[in-house]
């Protein structure tokens, strides 16, 4: 009963989970990916849940292409002994929707999330453990704007885009 209020409360001031947006398109296609792409996996996981995923780009609506999918860790600060004090994590997307003819819906697009994170070789363990975490935090961020922008395509229903080799001699 206590839970219920609370509950109430925050859906009058109109907040809500975030959800997968519904999309224009009913079949997806994910290729450029590497192998055992983190990134592949979820947004795989994320679409199916308002489209279908198919292998083949023919059998899609529209294909996404990913461009480039990077994890990178440097070190901003450490001391005058050489210890690392401080490391940037970045999660990269390059990206472009395609229709299955190549058609250019989405441009090349590149979403980009970095976290700082301290460091001390005495934890060096747990901070494995909170480095694994920032980066799947940073993942989740950029399939949800992938998404954003993906239920936002038109997916062959307005006017029509640039071909995807005039976007590639530009």
């Amino acid at each position: 009963m206590s839970l219920v209020v609370p509950l109430a409360l925050l859906g009058g001031c109109g907040f809500r989970l975030r959800q997968t947006p519904a999309m224009p398109f009913e079949r997806v296609a994910l290729t450029g990916f590497g192998a055992r792409s983190p990134m592949e996996a979820e947004l795989r996981q994320r679409l199916s849940e308002v489209a279908q995923v198919v292998d083949a780009p023919a059998q899609a609506d529209v294909v996404l292409q990913a461009l480039g999918d990077r994890r990178e860790r440097s070190v901003v600060a450490s001391t005058s002994a050489g210890q690392v004090r401080e490391l940037q994590l970045r999660v990269s997307l390059q990206f472009r929707l395609l229709s299955p003819g190549g058609r250019e819906l989405i441009a090349p697009t590149t979403l980009m999330l970095s976290r700082d994170m301290s460091y001390r070789e005495t934890g060096a363990l747990g901070k494995s453990q909170e480095e694994g975490e920032l980066y799947a935090a940073m993942q989740a961020d950029v399939v949800q704007q992938v998404l954003t922008r993906l239920s936002r395509a038109d997916a062959g229903r307005g006017a029509p885009a640039r071909p995807a080799a005039s976007a590639a001699a530009g």
